[in-house]
């Protein structure tokens, strides 16, 4: 593996510098390079996702559960890898924690547009306005766990405000 850079890069510099583990946690990160976007990464790297989740939705919950135990060790392992490579703590071109957390966000739940787009501010409200605990766990874990963790909380909480408006609108 080669050694993580410790001054700060962009992720095109991070990635030329790397070996291949290094290339793939990269790529893997920033959600296959969604999270260059100039502006909002987070929030084009959510939107990113949307064709997984109606690919997983389609496939049922096993698939779904699957897709979230393998994606989150993945996802913490990639994002740490990414913070050593760029020199910098929780990157914004990191955008695999939105994934997680916005897969999350609608696990075990019925898909329609309605959910999708309603689950989508959610998730997006939680993870920007980072309420307690959230916010309190961002600043205390480090590492790729603390950049995960607040998106996987973020997701816990749309998913249960979606469950709730839900119920309401039926």
């Amino acid at each position: 593996m080669s050694e993580p850079q410790s001054d700060t890069l962009t992720l095109r510099d991070a990635f030329r510098k790397a070996d291949f583990s290094g290339k793939l946690a990269l790529a893997f990160a920033s959600w296959f390079y969604t999270g260059l976007m100039p502006w909002a990464p987070g929030t084009f790297g959510t939107l990113m996702a949307v064709p997984l989740i109606l690919a997983l939705n389609h496939l049922g919950e096993f698939y779904e559960g699957l897709a979230l135990l393998l994606l989150v060790p993945t996802a913490i392992w990639a994002s740490s890898l990414c913070e050593r490579h760029l020199g910098r703590s929780d990157p914004p071109e990191v955008v695999i924690d939105e994934v997680a957390g916005f897969l999350l966000t609608f696990f075990l739940l019925p898909l329609s547009w309605l959910t999708l787009c309603l689950g989508f501010f959610l998730f997006r409200f939680f993870d920007i306005a980072k309420p307690f605990p959230i916010g309190w766990l961002e600043k205390r874990v480090r590492g790729g766990t603390g950049v995960v963790l607040d998106d996987l909380l973020a997701g816990v909480y749309a998913n249960l405000s979606l469950r709730l408006l839900m119920l309401w609108i039926s």
